[in-house]
């Protein structure tokens, strides 16, 4: 009857209703870190932010691993007109290249093997909100072009459909590539990045503004401070005159995982320099205060579950190493990257920015 078929509308609306509401809740409640330092090259992304969120022009935030890229992003979008809309991020780089445009653009119900339905995209997810491409400069040329054109018109199809569908969205990019390097070896789009850098914003290294360290380190103890504890720990003066000297390859991605590891596997409430340096990867020998072996975290479990255990945190490890490039991480450990794909969704690994 025609009042049945009302109501399953109705529900059927409610229902992608609440589905969106989930995502936004989702999205507010991560743990998202904040941006922190006070240097000058701090104080000019700072000002940047400032001055382009309330507008809707594009941003290309450029910078190497681990310098808070994603951060930059959402702040952005927070401070934007679009703060209520959904913030919808991509990572280019942990897509294969024959899923790009489906991920970018959607498709429809058999469009190709595995379509077993419809599916949005992310620029039709991010509608009235803001889309985060991480690390654009790996997406293939096929699909550049494609982006460039959504850009421009603002109007795309899903693959295999004919339906136009326009969107509102406010793209920002990122990537950790040289662009111009790219563009000159026929790599990336010359004209797509115009489009893209509109507002450039550049991320500094941690040692380029290493005088933000010990604000990091306060942020971060706080942060994961064991909850038996009954303060942040701290280090010692030598030990944070080593940490200042310290090169900072992983940028503040890794002093994070730094203090995070030195929560959990040490009991000092004063940090020493030879603690410090044990988990920064820089003694081979385990310090005198640390009475757990590696072995230890395995010990108890069954066979399965601790092989489990320990290939997740072996390819956190690895992908951690090799600036979370999917291709480069597969090669080092010996797998095919659709492989890696396999395990890194089987085993819930967060892909970092």
């Amino acid at each position: 009857s025609l009042d049945r078929v009302l109501t399953l509308t109705r529900n059927a609306l409610e229902l992608e209703k609440l589905k969106k509401e989930n995502l936004q809740l989702k999205q507010a409640v991560l743990s998202n870190d904040e941006i922190i330092g006070v240097s000058p090259p701090m104080q000019k992304v700072r000002e940047l932010i400032q001055q382009s969120a309330s507008s809707d022009a594009r941003i290309l935030i450029t910078g190497a691993n681990g310098t808070g890229k994603e951060l930059v992003a959402k702040e952005i979008h927070r401070r934007s007109g679009r703060a209520r809309g959904p913030f919808i991020e991509v990572n280019c780089a942990a897509i294969p290249e024959s899923l790009i445009e489906s991920e970018l653009f959607g498709h429809e119900k058999g469009a190709f093997t595995g379509a077993i339905s419809k599916r949005k995209g992310k620029f039709e997810l991010a509608h009235t909100g803001t889309l985060f491409l991480d690390e654009v400069a790996d997406m293939s040329l096929s699909a550049q072009a494609k982006v460039l054109r959504v850009i421009q018109e603002l109007r795309f199809e899903r693959v295999g459909g004919e339906e136009p569908i326009t969107v509102d969205v406010r793209l920002i990019a990122a990537t950790n590539k040289n662009i111009q390097e790219l563009i000159r070896a026929g790599k990336f789009r010359e004209d797509l990045y115009f489009r893209l850098n509109v507002i450039p914003i550049h991320m500094p290294s941690l040692s380029e503004r290493i005088e933000d360290l010990p604000l990091l380190i306060d942020y971060f103890m706080a942060k994961f401070k064991p909850e038996i504890a009954p303060s942040p720990r701290h280090f010692s003066p030598e030990a944070m005159e080593y940490l200042k000297a310290y090169p900072w390859p992983g940028n503040v991605r890794e002093l994070k995982n730094f203090i995070e590891r030195i929560n959990i596997m040490s009991d000092e409430d004063c940090i020493s320099l030879e603690t410090a340096k044990y988990y920064l990867g820089s003694m081979d020998l385990k310090p005198s205060s640390q009475s757990d072996s590696v072995l230890g975290k395995f010990a108890q479990l069954p066979l399965n579950e601790a092989k489990e255990q320990f290939e997740k945190l072996y390819l956190e490890k690895k992908l951690e190493e090799c600036g979370y490039n999917i291709s480069k991480t597969a090669e080092l450990i010996g797998i095919y990257p659709s492989n890696l794909h396999s395990k890194i969704k089987r085993y819930g690994i967060r892909i970092e920015r």
